[in-house]
């Protein structure tokens, strides 16, 4: 049988708005709606950022449980993901939902710069949310904007704060930032291993290189692949995408070109360790 690969949806993110795209999701109902079309084209993993109602970045535990409590509901064994990012959002409430227990959430495990401001990730904010995805059984995906990013996670695991078999996210393209480079790929992706050997691994690229990244990362056999209006609100240079699901959509082809298959929701929880939904 050919090897899965799990399809991970960045619905929405903290930065696009309605005026750069009338799909996007804002709303927890939208959210919702979108992420179940996503799930039905073949997404397993969704990752959650949630909105105030001017569209600003959110920290809102409310609006947090509204979702998952939707996507439990509509979407049955979905991997769910909360951001613990820190665009537009307090770093004392940054980890404020994980009492939810969400399956997984995201941990940046450095700064780094971006086009306007410096992501700031305090090494103390760092081991902060660690230790709160620990204490409430959630998965970490390690965020790597940098190549220091992965020795900082080593750091996390060798203080017992995550897991030997962690999984890492490579983020390429961001302005300021890591450029989406081949080569740079796998030079991160030959550090995670050193550091890491059994981690699962993803990439991510950002605006016009998402499908270019996803094309590399099949490549080399990755364990998933990202998608979504977080990520890329485009199809084409002159087409917006109608929504999150035809992103998946284009993922799905792009492992099928590649000769594999799409991972199901207890494929990819197996894969990660997760228990049953």
């Amino acid at each position: 049988m050919p090897e899965s690969c799990i399809i991970a949806v960045a619905i929405t993110g903290s930065l696009p708005r309605k005026e750069d795209n009338p799909a996007l999701p804002i709303s927890a109902s939208e959210q919702i709606e979108s992420t179940h079309q996503a799930f039905e084209a073949g997404a397993s993993l969704v990752h959650i950022h949630v909105r105030n109602d001017d569209q600003s970045s959110s920290s809102d535990p409310k609006r947090f449980a509204a979702v998952q409590e939707g996507l439990r509901r509509h979407c049955p064994g979905m991997i769910v993901q909360f951001s613990t990012g820190g665009r537009g959002r307090d770093p004392s409430a940054r980890g404020s939902s994980l009492y939810l227990k969400p399956d997984m959430a995201s941990l940046s495990t450095g700064s780094v710069n971006f086009p306007l401001i410096v992501y700031e990730n305090h090494p103390a904010l760092v081991d902060e949310l660690a230790s709160k995805m620990k204490a409430n059984g959630i998965l970490p995906e390690i965020e790597i904007f940098d190549l220091s990013h992965l020795h900082a996670a080593r750091r996390l695991a060798d203080l017992d704060l995550i897991g030997e078999r962690p999984h890492i996210q490579f983020v390429l393209g961001v302005q300021n930032a890591m450029p989406a480079e081949e080569r740079l790929l796998d030079i991160m992706l030959s550090e995670a291993k050193t550091l890491f050997p059994r981690c699962t691994w993803t990439a991510a690229g950002i605006g016009r290189n998402q499908s270019l990244v996803m094309r590399w990362a099949l490549a080399r056999s990755a364990d998933g692949v990202r998608t979504g209006m977080e990520d890329n609100i485009r199809i084409t240079k002159e087409r917006l995408a109608s929504s999150n699901a035809e992103l998946v959509e284009c993922a799905v082809a792009a492992i099928f070109e590649q000769g594999r298959r799409v991972a199901s929701t207890t494929e990819a929880r197996t894969r990660f360790g997760l228990a049953p939904s």
